[in-house]
């Protein structure tokens, strides 16, 4: 017969319960902390689930080849040889216009900071890509969509100058959703000033390649973004003035598949090439093999010394107007034939 139980057989000391649950939660902690969020990144053309570590070995293109958005920090990594010089970007006013819509500007450059852990949306790095100096600078759009500013535009001057004094190529990598409506006229100058700034490289007989990234729009694809001596693009990057939505809106038709997309521009002519992330490294190599031929065949060649006065061979003698005359108006002397022998 099975013994019956009390409610005092089941009763529990105070506190007791308190105790398990501060122990489960600490174990559910420890649980959550060992396995973070970011463990699994979905695919945003599949949702396929893909590790992290897997992704990032793939430069954070999926199996299914769409390209994750990456900031300055990891492009460096895929694209410098080893070590590289992260360049100190000169400070800019903040806030010139005291701007505010529903929130304060300053308070919108503090979220942005705090979120990527940068001053604004550029960064630029001195470093080899395979032996060739190189001064790469990089949009970021996590930093309020890449926008075009004051802080924006004296980044690309910085990187343009360091590329003339180092004798090195600039590459930019673009990704930005226009000009920064904050600061207003000040934004839409850095089209102009850094257009000065492609000039000073071309001047300097040194190349510019450009790499258009997802998205690539509004005043830097109006300015520095489609100046390049070569125009390459990652693959599916939505590359435009004006978005899609807004255009079809407008004109009131249907756009056709793909518009704007990268490889729709290259059958167009706008895009050299369609370039994959994991082959953009060499591919840069090769370019600046071609583009840098005459720099380094410059460097190399001897100083040849100018010619002493005692070298240079005579000038041939030039006769005189009156002495030409005469030689043509003398006749010619014509030499008397032999006879035939009798």
């Amino acid at each position: 017969m099975s013994e019956r139980k009390s409610w005092f057989s089941s009763f529990t000391r105070p506190g007791l319960k308190k105790r398990e649950e501060k122990e489960t939660r600490a174990d559910k902690e420890k649980r959550d902390k060992a396995t973070p969020d970011n463990l699994w990144i979905k695919c945003p053309a599949t949702g396929e689930l893909i590790y992290q570590t897997d992704l990032e070995a793939a430069q954070w293109v999926t199996p299914a080849g769409f390209h994750m958005r990456i900031g300055p920090a990891q492009r460096f990594k895929y694209l410098f040889d080893g070590a590289y010089t992260e360049l100190q970007l000169p400070p800019v006013p903040v806030d010139p216009l005291k701007f505010k819509d529903d929130k304060r500007y300053v308070d919108r450059l503090k979220a942005a900071r705090a979120k990527t852990g940068r001053a604004d949306c550029m960064g630029a790095a001195y470093g080899e890509i395979h032996e060739h100096p190189s001064v790469v600078l990089v949009q970021d759009f996590s930093f309020m969509g890449g926008s075009l500013g004051m802080a924006a535009g004296e980044a690309f001057i910085t990187a343009a100058r360091e590329a003339v004094t180092r004798r090195a190529a600039l590459i930019c990598f673009t990704a930005s959703g226009g000009a920064r409506m904050q600061e207003g006229i000040f934004s839409l100058m850095q089209m102009a000033r850094t257009t000065l700034a492609i000039q000073d490289l071309r001047e300097a007989g040194l190349p510019y390649i450009v790499v258009l990234t997802d998205p690539t729009t509004g005043g830097v694809t109006a300015s520095f973004a489609m100046l390049g001596d070569i125009q390459l693009a990652e693959p599916g990057a939505l590359i435009g003035f004006s978005g899609p939505r807004v255009i079809e809106q407008t004109i009131r038709q249907k756009l056709p598949e793909g518009f704007q997309r990268a490889e729709f521009l290259e059958d167009k002519g706008m895009v050299d090439a369609v370039v994959d992330r994991r082959r953009l490294r060499d591919t840069l190599s090769s370019l600046m093999g071609v583009l840098m031929a005459r720099r380094v065949a410059q460097l190399e060649l001897p100083l040849l010394e100018a010619p002493t006065a005692a070298a240079l061979p005579a000038p041939p003698e030039r006769l005189s107007p009156p002495r030409r005359a005469a030689e043509r108006a003398e006749p010619r002397r014509v030499r008397p034939k032999a006879r035939a022998a009798e």
